[in-house]
């Protein structure tokens, strides 16, 4: 697994909202993407959620709905999907711009996974929690949702 352009790349990145979906199967396992090890993205070569920017008019749900059926050719209702967490970033260095990541969960039936067609990312694999947070390169701000699904139950 290569991250060659995590460090290297000098292009503009730019900050926007996102919406991401913690997937999860019968057994509790999470759907991971490994990102492309491209230039001009966020964290290349690094494992997250499915999801991504919300884009101008385009509301939370529909973001993610969107993202989803683009990365994976998941077709789900904003219906399917629980609001589990969502946190703010003030980039005081860009005159305070502040942009929210979202969080929804959902579980995948097993006649949805098979399905399941990557369309955007270099791989697609399920893990636990476990394995995830012990062995993966995370983008710091899903390896922070994954953490606290994971310990749900200790965080108070």
């Amino acid at each position: 697994m290569t991250r060659s352009h995590f460090l290297s790349d000098t292009s503009t990145l730019v900050f926007d909202s996102a919406a991401v979906a913690i997937l999860l199967d019968s057994r509790g396992r999470y759907l991971l993407q490994r990102r492309d090890d491209i230039p001009c993205i966020w964290y290349p070569g690094h494992w997250g959620f499915f999801g991504g920017a919300i884009e101008p008019g385009e509301g939370t749900s529909e973001a993610l709905t969107r993202e989803l059926r683009e990365e994976i050719g998941l077709d789900l209702s904003a219906a399917r999907f629980t609001p589990f967490l969502s946190y703010d970033f003030e980039m005081a260095w860009l005159g305070g711009k502040r942009c929210m990541r979202h969080f929804f969960l959902a579980e995948l039936t097993p006649e949805e996974i098979v399905h399941l067609v990557l369309g955007e990312g270099a791989e697609m694999r399920w893990v636990t929690g476990d394995e995830a947070l012990k062995t993966l390169p995370l983008t710091p701000y899903d390896s922070f949702g994954l953490f606290l699904h994971h310990a749900r139950e200790r965080v108070r």
